[in-house]
């Protein structure tokens, strides 16, 4: 696809503000983005004058406006991501006859903003707008394990950052360390009876354009349902979704992911779960 040179430096210059701590200088600008200052300073000023810039004379800096302000706070009102996800949730659960969630991370908690039933399933402690403690739930490791170690750190820097329930769970950050480890050699992340006893779950990670984990997809079941043959199917399920989802935002999907359609059914198949 042809592409406008003019509306990329746009957005990189709104995409270098957006990542500043603060308004920063025009030769700043120009120099990390690599742009002519000249072609620097009339693009500012464009988007000074339609607010998404504003310019602050006595710093001689640069900064985010207002109306980059309104952008993400129509992104929000319109929840894309959320609508971009409900139905390869749905159809996860379709093809595996568990409940399925989607879960983003808030500080050391997973928040949980989707969540897709099975006919005949009972409800779970993950329903949408509950949070619960990330290194405890399959969803929080899966996008722990795509942090960096210095992330992980600074999320959990002492033993009191380490909340249990049902007494179990990493309580130091070694053990969450290996942990994690572990599930980067998975490639999906697991929980049993750490959040509620007697189920457990799997789940993977969606990535964004920059390979940074954005959310986690899950599958809960009841522990003594599911042997390991079947925990295997689940777990691919679980990854192709994750891996669906990415391209969807337009994220980085692993090169070495399958392609094609998703791995064969556990339980169920498409269409089993609707009339």
């Amino acid at each position: 696809m042809s592409t406008v040179p003019a509306a990329d430096q746009v957005l990189s210059i709104l995409r270098y503000l957006a990542r500043q701590a603060g308004p920063v200088p025009a030769a700043a600008i120009s120099r990390d983005i690599g742009l002519p200052r000249s072609t620097t300073y009339h693009l500012l000023d464009t988007l000074a004058r339609q607010d998404f810039v504003v310019h602050l004379p006595e710093e001689r800096r640069y900064g985010l406006g207002v109306s980059a302000f309104e952008l993400a706070s129509g992104y929000s009102r319109q929840a894309p991501f959320e609508r971009l996800a409900r139905l390869p949730l749905a159809q996860l659960v379709d093809r595996t006859g568990y409940n399925a969630h989607l879960a983003v991370l808030h500080g050391r908690e997973v928040l949980y903003v989707i969540e897709e039933r099975a006919p005949g399933r009972a409800p779970l402690v993950s329903d949408v707008g509950v949070r619960l403690p990330a290194q405890l739930t399959a969803s929080g490791r899966a996008v722990l394990a795509r942090l960096s170690r210095a992330q992980v750190r600074a999320l959990f820097p002492d033993p009191s950052a380490f909340v249990t329930r049902n007494e179990t769970g990493p309580g130091s950050l070694s053990a969450l360390h290996e942990l994690l480890v572990e599930v980067r050699r998975r490639g999906h992340a697991t929980e049993e009876g750490e959040v509620t006893h007697g189920f457990s779950s799997l789940a993977a990670a969606v990535l964004d354009h920059r390979a940074h984990p954005i959310a986690g997809v899950a599958v809960t079941f009841p522990t003594v349902d599911v042997g390991a043959e079947e925990r295997h199917r689940l777990a691919g399920q679980v990854a192709w979704t994750a891996r669906e989802l990415t391209r969807r935002v337009g994220g980085v999907v692993d090169p070495g992911a399958a392609a094609g359609g998703p791995p064969e059914a556990g339980r169920r198949q498409v269409g089993d779960r609707r009339p």
